[in-house]
């Protein structure tokens, strides 16, 4: 439960001829994290061999594949293609394939699916693959370049078709409109607010036809004489004139090209509808063995990656990765059905002295998994360190219902947490019900506790002790400061044992979350809440040395001594400076771990604060709901509306800041003291799920 899961470190040499067979088993299993070692002569002599030929070739292929996937819109056919759909590209089997090594024992005419192709070094399948792409290609080649053109066509008659549409019924031509030698049309627009202005200015010999008024532009056509036009032109440009020119067809007026622009969509709508009904029987044809080909160049892609891991001899692979302790047995198992017999297995547990990166795998049960959640969104624990999950949740769900504590807010939470709880489609969703009702029962215990029943007044009564923003609030604070106190000592406590357990004592004693962190913090406290009583029993000098000097000489003597300590041993120390360096930064040190414990714990005030914060709001809605209830229409519905909307807005805006203030509590206060969230995942090696070898 304060552990993640153990782990072992496995090494398992197997015949050269047995690697792809082992690793198939293994991304089959799913149970061990592969772990790449170098070659030398404590593992094997030969490097690991490198696939990156392969590799490309086989990205250039995902290439290929996703290109066609995306001008076919072809989704994979788990999410995309109906039943129908894909018993129909089953059927067609001249696309399915295997290699020769497995086609043995096979009754003549069958076709094993592509996802049983082939060997690690890319085997007979090659030349397959690209023939069904190649034909894809070709077959859907000639079909997308003609529809592009087609849609690109019927870009260009749109954008026709709108720039003529204003000018329709006036039979305007377009042979170019400069083309006469006694008549000039003008067509495009000017500003609505010099349109006055610019008809006072006009000669006589002119036609203005005003058309459609569009973002403060009038647009216009007008006819006026070639002799008049210089003049006209010049006071066309005085008042904004924006000249739009007109499609040159000869032998075509703009009603006319606007007919045939028109037919001629209509004819590209019919033969898009054509182009797509071919190009989806192409899609349905293809989409088994392109969905195939996919799942088999992702599983060889991961058994290549996997193969670059490990380190050989002329005739064997020594595979290492890590592996549940609990799992080590049936992957034995495993190897011995694959290889039969021929392997050699060596499963220890790690070593806590060596410096080695162990997956961490955090396994809990269905309630606790939600704040396991809310540990690696943070990071995940060291394999040496402590598993903060249980605690985690104890802490805040109780921070949680403190700041939102009422009944009936906690009862509305609750309800929302087990719909999601039983109706959520993901595991998240299900874990975020978890937290909602959990978070809700803790708010209904401390609504409760306060007589908060959705903020009304006459339930008060009844409260267990009395409503936060009542009696002396100081009481409140300091319950605030208990949980801080409480949960500073924990985090202090949990880096003493993690420190310890991964051979650090002067860490453990001399760090300012260690042993004389702990004693300058418990000791600080004890002097403050029981100043009078230690001076009168004649103690507080020595009180004094022990709470304050001691610690803070320890602090400032732990970086010194780890620098002489390292120098002695010959390892390579980081702090810069040399020793003085090290007595510099112990003393820095020892002045930060002073403010941040009283930081910290003041810091926990906020659980008392936002709770009178969630009160408050619930007495302002009350204060509302009065003043609008004298109103002489409606005045006792728009009360009750009020105080609805008033429960509403501190039910989301109060929960979103007590969870986010909970969390932050958890990151900054807590974890702070003992968790690094340096751990790295257990990842382990896997198949495809729909790339079965």
């Amino acid at each position: 439960m304060f552990r993640s899961v153990p782990m072992m470190r496995l090494q398992a040499l197997v015949l050269a001829q047995d690697e792809r067979a082992v690793l198939k088993g293994l991304g089959q299993l799913g149970a061990m994290h592969l772990a790449p070692i170098q070659s030398g002569p404590d593992t094997a002599p030969l490097p690991p061999i490198d696939h990156t030929a392969e590799l490309v070739r086989y990205d250039r292929i995902r290439a290929r594949v996703h290109e066609f996937r995306q001008s076919l819109e072809i989704l994979p056919l788990s999410k995309g293609l109906r039943q129908e759909e894909r018993l129909t590209a089953k059927s067609n089997e001249r696309y399915q394939f295997s290699s020769e090594d497995e086609r043995e024992g096979e009754t003549p005419g069958t076709m094993a699916p592509i996802q049983r192709v082939g060997r690690v070094d890319g085997g007979t399948h090659g030349p397959l693959i690209d023939k069904i792409l190649e034909s894809a290609e070709h077959q859907s080649g000639d079909l997308l370049r003609h529809r592009q053109r087609l849609l690109q066509r019927q870009k260009e008659l749109a954008s026709i078709r709108q720039r003529v549409s204003c000018y329709r019924g006036f039979e305007i031509p377009l042979d170019g409109l400069d083309q006469y030698s006694f008549l000039h049309f003008i067509t495009g627009s000017l500003p609505v607010q010099n349109l006055e202005s610019f008809g006072k200015k006009v000669c006589d010999n002119m036609v203005f036809f005003p058309l459609d008024q569009q973002k403060g532009q009038q647009s216009f056509f007008a006819i006026t004489t070639c002799q008049d036009w210089p003049v006209l032109e010049q006071t066309l440009e005085q008042a904004g004139f924006q000249c739009e020119m007109l499609p040159v067809v000869s032998g075509l007026t703009v009603d006319k090209l606007s007919e045939e622009a028109e037919k001629e969509q209509e004819k590209i709508v019919k033969d898009l509808e054509q182009l797509n009904g071919q190009l989806k029987m192409i899609a349905t044809e293809f989409a088994l063995p392109i969905d195939e080909i996919e799942g088999f160049v992702d599983t060889e892609c991961r058994l290549l990656d996997a193969s670059q891991k490990f380190p050989r001899t002329e005739a064997a692979v020594l595979i290492a990765g890590w592996v549940p302790a609990n799992d080590v047995a049936a992957l034995e198992q495993r190897l011995e059905e694959i290889t039969g017999g021929r392997y050699v297995l060596q499963a220890t547990f790690p070593d806590g002295s060596r410096e080695e990166q162990i997956p961490v795998l955090m396994k809990h049960s269905r309630l606790l998994r939600p704040f396991e959640m809310l540990v690696s969104a943070y990071g995940l624990p060291n394999y040496q360190e402590l598993e903060p999950t249980l605690f985690v949740a104890l802490s805040y769900i109780l921070m949680f219902g403190m700041m939102f504590g009422d009944a009936g807010h906690g009862l509305v939470l609750a309800a929302c947490g087990l719909i999601t709880l039983l109706s959520g489609r993901s595991q998240r969703a299900r874990d975020f019900g978890v937290l909602l009702l959990f978070g809700g029962l803790s708010s209904i215990i401390f609504g409760v506790v306060y007589g908060s029943y959705f903020g009304i007044e006459v339930f008060k009564h009844y409260a267990l002790w009395h409503d936060p923003l009542e009696g002396d609030p100081m009481r409140l604070m300091y319950g605030a400061i208990g949980i801080g106190i409480s949960m500073i000592s924990l985090g202090i406590i949990l880096n003493v044992i993690n420190r310890f357990r991964r051979g650090d004592v002067i860490g453990a004693i001399l760090d300012k979350f260690g042993l004389v962190g702990l004693l300058f913090y418990w000791g600080t406290l004890a002097i403050l809440m029981n100043g009078a009583a230690i001076q009168s029993w004649g103690l507080m000098s020595v009180s004094i040395i022990l709470f304050f000097i001691l610690p803070i000489v320890g602090w400032s003597l732990k970086d010194p001594l780890e620098h002489l300590l390292s120098h002695g041993t010959g390892r390579q120390n980081e702090t810069i400076g040399g020793l003085a360096g090290a007595i510099m930064e112990s003393c820095v040190g020892a002045f930060e771990a002073i403010l941040s414990y009283l930081a910290n714990t003041i810091s926990f005030v906020r659980l008392a604060a936002y709770a009178m914060s969630h009160a408050a709001l619930l007495v302002a809605a009350f204060m509302m709901a009065a003043a609008v209830k004298d109103f002489p229409i409606g005045g006792s519905l728009w009360s009750l509306l009020v105080i609805i909307l008033g429960n509403v807005i501190a039910i989301v805006l109060e929960g979103i800041i007590a969870s986010v203030q909970a969390l932050r509590l958890e990151y900054y206060e807590f974890f702070g003291k003992f968790f690094s969230g340096s751990g790295q995942p257990f990842e382990p090696f896997r198949l495809a799920p729909d790339g079965k070898p």
